[in-house]
């Protein structure tokens, strides 16, 4: 719980950091100082500091503060159900399902719903291809009784590579500024947030965080094994299916909006594990709040690079994967003492 209020405090006071950084020059304390009045109703939104802080980078930050923290406890949701520590949000293949649904809008134009044009017309289509390789993989819980752990993973991966050979083709015969956007978009970043996707990202991540903290003492009891699960009472079919379809829909709606942010829902759950355990009941939280902290650095750093900023997935890999391999030697090493 200490961990936990620690990372929500520090949570708010690198929002307010975030606040100062960008092209538009502002100090942390004129930032803040535009929050609070604009917030308590002080002021209202009328110079371009008043517009840049309210309508750009505090959307921004918050989009920063909600994705991190679903990836994060999605990931370690899917690490508990599959009792795999390379499993993450993306092992079902909505990553893969939704760059290809960005693509065909980026490139074509082309909306799966008819008059959904633009911005729109991409988030509609990565929402609804996305879904696809997770029903899939629901499917085969639901009609194959048996279906073991190993079996849903190498599914979420065959699924995978199907859909990225597809967006492959898409991208070899894009035109260089279409082949640029959709790289961005795959890449994920955060400079697209505004009031109102944030506000759906945000009821999608805590409906979809109190649905998977419900089941936090079952996923404890399935990480000991689904022969032990079942002498308990567990039905552990109708629990991964469960979990697959909050976890899709969670993982679903944030890469709709942000593209694929990686590592996040990797390597979060691993550090936090390291710090409280794995109790289920304490880590599915904790990782919300330390993937908050966690996303928001890096988006920080991020806008803080060059001239014009870049995508925060870059930011996330170029932290996230050494991190991670750091972790797994120590973990190592520790198991091997």
């Amino acid at each position: 719980m200490i961990f936990i209020a620690a990372c929500c405090i520090l949570t708010f006071a690198l929002l307010c950091v975030s606040l100062s950084i960008g092209k538009y020059e502002l100090s942390v304390t004129e930032s803040y100082r535009i929050f609070i009045n604009i917030l308590f109703g002080r002021n209202k939104v009328v110079t371009m500091a008043d517009e840049v802080v309210w309508e750009m980078r505090l959307p921004r930050s918050m989009m920063a503060v909600s994705v991190g923290a679903g990836l994060s406890v999605a990931g370690a949701a899917m690490q508990s159900l599959l009792k795999n520590p390379l499993a993450d949000p993306y092992t079902t293949g909505v990553s893969s399902g939704a760059s290809f649904g960005a693509s065909i809008a980026i490139v074509y134009g082309f909306c799966l719903l008819p008059s959904i044009t633009g911005q729109n017309a991409i988030i509609v289509n990565a929402f609804l291809l996305s879904l696809i390789p997770s029903a899939v993989m629901v499917a085969l819980n639901i009609f194959k009784k048996n279906t073991t752990a190993t079996t849903t993973i190498l599914t979420g991966i065959a699924i995978m590579y199907v859909f990225s050979a597809m967006t492959a083709m898409i991208k070899l015969l894009a035109k260089p500024e279409s082949l640029s956007e959709v790289y961005i978009w795959s890449v994920g970043t955060l400079g697209k947030a505004t009031w109102d996707n944030i506000g759906v990202v945000t009821t999608v991540v805590i409906s979809g965080s109190a649905l998977l903290m419900l089941v936090s003492r079952h996923l404890n009891v399935s990480t000991s094994g689904d022969k032990l699960a079942a002498t308990l009472g567990i039905n552990i079919n109708a629990l991964r299916v469960y979990l697959l379809v909050v976890i899709s829909f969670m993982t679903s709606a944030i890469v709709s909006f942000t593209g694929t942010i990686g590592f996040v829902g990797l390597a979060v759950p691993h550090m936090v594990r390291r710090i409280i355990g794995s109790e289920n009941r304490y880590l599915l939280p904790a990782s919300m709040a330390f993937g908050a902290v966690f996303l928001l650095l890096c988006d920080i750093i991020a806008r803080s690079v060059g001239t014009t900023g870049l995508p925060v997935g870059t930011i996330t890999a170029l932290f996230g994967g050494p991190l991670f391999i750091y972790l797994l030697i120590k973990e190592n090493k520790l198991l091997k003492g």
